[in-house]
């Protein structure tokens, strides 16, 4: 992976600047994610590394799992309205099963979310992940959207450094937008990072 990347594809141009951790995006971007047909692969939001304790535990973490913590509630949110505000048709959105994957799908306002233990981290807190399970996602992403929409995936970094080596590292809340041909592969199209969505040009 380069410091600076650049995506041309679909008539549009998507520059991520890795050194400098800035997007720049044409409108055609926004136009082509309002046109549906993209899969948004995306990292869950910030969350700490350590769990916590059951006086620092959001009530409804009964199982003491990692949580996200204020940016990430905030940027989930920000990203939730910059995608309603952008008018992003999304369309099936899955997830971990785990507390921050749900957080984050949660405080971004993402409807109906169907969770598959094949997103999670193998209840290894962030240990192996099996070779079955990456297989399982690069199989989801080649899945074309139906109905002009957009599909949204959370999962974690081991999962998506195990079925795309090629990412490098994927930060929290970072996404990875991808274009299914309808014949089993994919394109990208580029990277935005949680922060950045409510930057896209309206």
């Amino acid at each position: 992976m380069t410091a600076l990347m650049a995506v041309a594809t679909f008539g549009m141009l998507l520059v991520h600047d890795h050194a400098q951790g800035q997007t720049l995006s044409s409108q055609a971007l926004v136009n082509a994610l309002r046109q549906g047909g993209n899969v948004i692969v995306m990292r869950h939001a910030s969350s700490p590394m350590m769990p916590p304790d059951k006086q620092t535990a959001n009530p409804d973490n009964v199982k003491l799992e990692r949580q996200l913590d204020a940016k990430g509630r905030a940027d989930a949110i920000a990203m939730g309205g910059a995608l309603r505000d952008l008018e992003i048709p999304i369309g099936e959105v899955l997830t971990s099963p785990t507390y921050r994957a749900l957080e984050t799908v949660r405080f971004a306002l993402l409807a109906n979310p169907r969770p598959y233990e094949e997103l999670g981290d193998g209840g290894q807190s962030m240990q192996g992940i099996a070779e079955g399970h990456a297989a399982w996602l690069r199989e989801k992403v080649s899945h074309p959207p139906s109905a002009r929409t957009n599909t949204i995936i959370v999962t974690h970094m081991p999962n998506l450094a195990r079925a795309f080596p090629a990412w490098g590292a994927v930060a929290e809340g970072e996404a990875v937008i991808l274009r299914p041909d309808g014949k089993g592969g994919t394109e990208l199209v580029g990277r935005i990072k949680i922060e950045e969505w409510p930057r896209l040009p309206r």
